[in-house]
């Protein structure tokens, strides 16, 4: 079953505050009953604001929040008092959040480093006093701004894996078999498509208390770039990684093909994740001898590729090597 606590994509309304109007108000005191204006200025609307934290994995927490709304601007006073400005309102989203305005597909922002904010929705500005009114042929202005209006739009938060290493596969391929063995993570592992439905992350420890981290991402079939299988929603993860492990079992009918099918799909979704460094991993390897390995070889593509086996750990070590060395470039 998917993890229902694993949500990476959420629709919601967001609506910033209005701004304070401005006071239209004159000094009256003891001294002095008919004084000047002395309207102070209206309070900024509250904006909503994007803010990265490293300790979620999932939007999950976002899932039921539809309607986000800042607190709206007080309005100024007397003596030149600005009115407060609305309470912001935060979205606390993971690392590898991307931001979208919902209606036109627009880039708002990308979230990847602890700490990050960014405004998604800025509160109106505050209105200006009568006091900013005034001049010499106009020396007791009866009015003020009022405060700009808050925006409200539809935003879609997707969320894309951060990630070193990308496992890709199809369903099946042993991907999760491998990310169980070099790391700590724990994912599902069965003998049936599918078995990975969300993305899993897992820390690989490295010579000298160096590590990375690789993501199990579920399995591509043939046509994924058209949404065929778990398609876009599985795709989008690969974007962030920066190393591409592709993982073909030796007993596949032809390597060499299974190899092009996974490669032609993240082309036709991104040609600029053919771009990526590439590694070319022969799962399952224990079933083959020297000579096998030797005749599989002359007919790889041209990429870097390595032979291992998940049950009885061989080249798992060479594996590390050569991913760090593509990492540390």
């Amino acid at each position: 079953m998917a993890n229902p606590n694993f949500i990476d994509y959420v629709k919601m309304n967001c609506r910033s505050g209005n701004g304070g109007p401005g006071s239209a108000h004159f000094l009256r005191s003891r001294m002095e009953a008919k004084g000047g204006p002395d309207g102070g200025d209206g309070g900024r609307g509250g904006h909503i604001i994007a803010k990265a934290n490293k300790q979620l994995w999932t939007l999950l927490h976002l899932k039921y929040s539809k309607h986000v709304k800042a607190e709206h601007g007080v309005s100024g006073s007397g003596s030149l008092s600005t009115g407060a400005n609305g309470k912001d309102k935060y979205l606390e989203v993971p690392l590898g959040t991307i931001v979208k305005n919902a209606e036109t597909g627009e880039f708002i922002c990308e979230i990847t480093e602890e700490g990050q904010e960014r405004i998604i929705a800025k509160g109106g500005k505050g209105g200006l006093g009568n006091n900013h009114f005034k001049s010499s042929v106009r020396q007791s202005p009866k009015y003020a701004q009022p405060g700009e209006e808050g925006i409200e739009e539809w935003f879609i938060l997707e969320l894309k894996v951060l990630a070193d290493v990308g496992l890709v596969g199809f369903p099946n391929a042993g991907k999760s078999t491998l990310l169980s063995v070099i790391s700590a993570a724990k994912p599902e592992i069965a003998d049936y498509p599918f078995t990975t439905l969300t993305p899993n992350l897992g820390m690989v420890r490295y010579r000298d208390n160096r590590s990375f981290v690789v993501a199990d991402i579920p399995g591509i079939i043939e046509g994924a770039h058209e949404g065929k299988g778990l398609g876009l929603r599985f795709l989008r993860h690969i974007e962030r990684n920066s190393i591409l492990l592709f993982l073909v079992p030796a007993d596949s009918d032809d390597i060499k093909k299974e190899y092009n099918v996974l490669l032609n799909e993240l082309g036709q979704y991104n040609p600029e994740l053919l771009d990526k460094s590439k590694i070319l991993v022969i799962s399952k390897s224990d079933m083959l001898d020297e000579e096998l390995k030797d005749e599989i070889k002359q007919d790889l593509p041209n990429i870097d590729f390595v032979f291992i086996s998940s049950i009885v750990q061989s080249g798992l070590m060479e594996l590390k090597d050569l991913i760090w060395k593509k990492i540390d470039i």
